[in-house]
């Protein structure tokens, strides 16, 4: 699979179970079907990107890094218009980046040269 392929999938897989981690906020408790729809979203966002970037860049830590920093940063703009809640919602944010940056550099196929 290629390396936008699986970042693409894994994106959205753990972006359903970092929304599913607002379960343990209680105040957030009646909201968990949006904030599921949009982490999944900010998911397949973030393995899109990362993705993107591990197919222009064969580095597994640049990797790790980058997917690091994506995450966190998607994960920051939902707190920053939540208006707090940072720790809840930027750990596994940063988390889904992380293990989507590792997985696309590991796991993910290079990209095939063309033939004339």
């Amino acid at each position: 699979m290629n390396k936008i392929v699986l970042g693409l999938v894994l994106g959205g897989i753990l972006g359903i179970l970092d929304g599913l981690t607002a379960w343990f906020t209680p105040a957030a408790r009646s909201g968990i079907v949006g904030i599921v729809i949009g982490s999944t979203f900010k998911g397949i966002i973030a393995g899109v990107l990362i993705g993107v970037f591990a197919r222009k860049v064969n580095s597994l830590s640049l990797g790790i890094i980058f997917g690091l920093a994506v995450g966190a940063f998607l994960a920051w703009i939902i707190a920053f218009m939540q208006h707090g809640y940072y720790f809840q919602i930027m750990l596994p944010g940063a988390m889904v980046g992380l293990i989507v940056g590792y997985a696309t550099q590991k796991y993910g196929a290079p990209s095939q040269p063309q033939r004339a």
